[in-house]
């Protein structure tokens, strides 16, 4: 029975070294190919100007985010022992592609837009290089941390949901920053449970870390924005 209050990406059961090893290059994988779609959302969310229900409230436009997003996450859990779920993974990730064109769009109006970005993918790249040689190395285990890094994901939703009608420019910088330290332990925690054998599903486990990958990136860049851009 797992007891893993996070559902989504983070189930499975121990197994060998073998399939361990065998789930965790296959993760490494789709995880590099998910990154075409999302680069694809992104392309066709600013040469369209995608803005998901731009003429409705702020509110309804997050909760019809949530709906088409957790949507996906439960098709990826039905469909995660098939070639399905493969396929229904990539549709995800250009889903959140196309999301990812707003803030994109916002940096790319600054002058060195194009550099800021390029800035939150190395930086990115720099800190899932370092979680995940810790995972790997490290005899330690982080299984604890589990249901404190699943609290703080509430918070952070809770947090988020409330400044849509607060508008509280501290507010927002406290969540990016808070959520660059949370996703980035989580990670660590992910990577580790399929090199300890805790997650066994490629796909899952590849959906867990592109997650943990997506928010460091939109809010790294997010910080990066704010404090870093140059208006032309």
């Amino acid at each position: 029975m797992n007891d893993h209050p996070y559902m989504f990406g983070r189930n499975g059961a121990v197994s060998t070294a073998e399939t361990r090893n065998r789930v965790l290059r296959n993760t490494y994988w789709l995880l590099a190919l998910s990154m075409i779609p999302t680069v694809l959302g992104a392309w066709v969310g600013l040469a369209t100007g995608f803005s998901l229900f731009a003429a409705t409230s702020p509110a309804m436009s997050m909760l019809a985010f949530f709906a088409i997003a957790f949507g996906f996450m439960f098709a990826i859990q039905r469909t995660k022992d098939s070639a399905a779920g493969v396929f229904v993974l990539l549709g995800f990730t250009f889903f959140m592609g196309l999301m990812l064109s707003r803030i994109l769009a916002f940096v790319l109006g600054f002058s060195n837009g194009p550099s800021l970005i390029m800035l939150a993918f190395g930086g990115t790249g720099v800190i899932f290089a370092a979680m995940a040689t810790i995972a790997t190395v490290s005899k330690r285990d982080f299984s604890g941390l589990g249901k404190w890094l699943f609290m703080g994901v509430i918070v952070l939703l809770l947090a988020s949901v409330a400044n849509v009608f607060l508008q509280l420019p501290a507010l927002m910088l406290t969540v990016s920053v808070m959520a660059i330290v949370i996703f980035s332990a989580y990670i660590m925690f992910d990577v580790q449970r399929v090199v300890n054998g805790g997650e066994t599903n490629y796909i899952t486990a590849t959906l867990a870390i592109y997650l943990d990958l997506y928010n460091v990136f939109v809010n790294l860049l997010a910080l990066l924005g704010i404090f870093g851009g140059n208006r032309n």
